[in-house]
């Protein structure tokens, strides 16, 4: 059960902002481009988030509200906005994400989006695709599966036509996924000889591959606009992260294609349950590769029990990783004896820790009360990590003091396996060897320097 804290201010926060999620999400899109309906700064902040994480240029546009439109109106901030980008990149998909300052100002920004439809039909073909995402509420993850629901509402078309594309899956991918993790699932889907399209597809786009040009306005790579159209031709979804429930009953009721839902995809009993589903899905047998991953995680398993067994964890986290997360290590026989969430949702009664919903200082606090070993935490909790003297573990984002981290792929046998052996890595500089005994009488006899007198006599030097 959650335990809200009431605090009047938050010391060291652990939320990141709705715009951040949705923008993320049409970062996943081919060609697109997300524009915040907002200041500056708004843009300024999230775009420094994007880039030292991913360590790529990020495009990320804004329709740079100042003091005038903020009280007077912001209407033709937005079709300037997109008059400009629209007639200079020709993008094939806009994301138009609003921030706090334009919902408290009330910015309608769907009225907006018909008056530039009037005034410029020749921008026609540009799919504008609207998200309310104030970020006085929620977090990154729930802007990020409100842009997802918007998504598909204004791109996936109403039919029956489920299961006219053989061999062809939706994956749903939730915000707590890397570009490694989806990397990482698509070989897993593509291993039993099924096509995925998966919304949205960071593994495409934000991996890290170097472009012929130095910077591009739009982003390269990622879920195409006419691949979205095919997903109620698909012959079953995947939708993984419970935050995404609501896009995946959207999704559902538009195109009838039947959907497998999971919480997580880490440890033994979630692969596995998705590895039976894709061999349903498919109608064939689990391919000898999947297999020998299996029985490498199973070897992890063993060799790492000895540090994990009885372990007690820290987290910090957003609800879906924290999920995934805690039902991995307690697979393991870890204890989280701290969870800590920026918000309250309902995947949380699925955790059997306790859960705050809080900051980092109340992380900080419940880890050094309760006796934690280790601390698993995005790069904001290396302060903490560092004044408990614990080792941390950097999963979610943002990471920006360490490389690699969105290439990591941490679902999956192979992602679990290389979290189980991380893990135990970090904890075992945490715990000792029983050092051996020594009498007391032989450490005399080595300090007063006869301690070769002492072995020829065959007794103590002092008596």
């Amino acid at each position: 059960m959650a335990n809200f804290q009431v605090k009047p201010l938050c010391v060291s926060p652990l939320k990141t902002s709705q715009p951040l999620g949705a923008a993320l999400a049409f970062l996943g899109l081919d060609r697109a481009v997300p524009l915040m309906h907002g200041s500056q700064g708004c843009a300024a902040f999230g775009k420094v988030f994007f880039v030292r994480h991913f360590r790529e240029p990020v495009p990320l546009q804004v329709t740079a509200m100042d003091q005038i439109s903020s009280i007077m109106g912001a209407g033709e901030n937005v079709i300037e906005a997109l008059r400009a980008i629209c007639d200079r990149d020709r993008p094939d998909i806009i994301g138009l994400v609003t921030t706090g300052l334009s919902e408290v100002q009330g910015s309608d920004v769907r009225r907006a989006v018909r008056d530039f439809r009037a005034r410029y039909p020749e921008f026609g073909r540009v799919a504008i695709v609207e998200v309310d995402t104030p970020d006085f509420v929620g977090c990154l993850e729930s802007g990020f599966a409100l842009a997802l629901e918007a998504i598909i509402e204004a791109l996936a078309p109403k039919g029956a036509d489920a299961g006219r594309r053989a061999r062809q899956v939706n994956v749903l991918a939730s915000a707590m996924l890397t570009p490694g993790d989806i990397e990482a699932i698509r070989e897993w889907v593509e291993a039993f000889g099924l096509t995925p399209v998966i919304l949205p597809d960071i593994g495409d786009s934000l991996d890290g591959h170097l472009a012929a040009a130095e910077f591009s306005p739009l982003t390269i790579g990622g879920a195409k606009v006419a691949g979205i159209a095919t997903m109620g031709a698909s012959m079953a979804s995947l939708v993984i992260g419970s935050s995404l429930g609501r896009a995946a009953d959207t999704l559902k009721a538009r195109t009838g294609v039947p959907d497998y839902r999971f919480a997580g995809l880490m440890g033994l009993a979630d692969c596995d349950a998705f590895t039976d589903a894709l061999a349903r899905i498919s109608a064939c047998p689990v391919p000898a590769k999947v297999e020998r991953w299996r029985d490498r995680l199973r070897d992890a398993m063993v060799d790492s029990h000895f540090m994990l067994g009885f372990a007690r964890l820290a987290l910090a986290e957003n609800p879906d990783l924290l999920l995934m997360l805690e039902r991995f290590l307690r697979g393991m026989g870890a204890e989280v004896v701290a969870a800590v969430s920026p918000v309250r949702a309902a995947s949380l009664e699925g955790l059997r820790a306790p859960v705050t919903v809080g900051d980092l200082e109340d992380l900080e606090r419940l880890a050094r009360e309760r006796g934690a070993d280790l601390i698993i935490a995005n790069s904001h909790g290396a302060d903490t990590a560092r004044r408990l003297n614990l080792p941390l573990l950097r999963a979610g984002f943002p990471q920006y003091d360490h490389v690699g981290g969105p290439a990591r792929a941490w679902v999956g046998y192979r992602g679990s396996r290389q979290a189980l052996f991380d893990l135990a890595n970090l904890l075992s500089t945490r715990r000792h060897e029983i050092e051996p005994y020594r009498s007391l009488y032989r450490q005399d006899a080595l300090r007063a320097g006869d301690a070769g007198a002492a072995a020829h006599a065959g007794a103590p030097a002092h008596c």
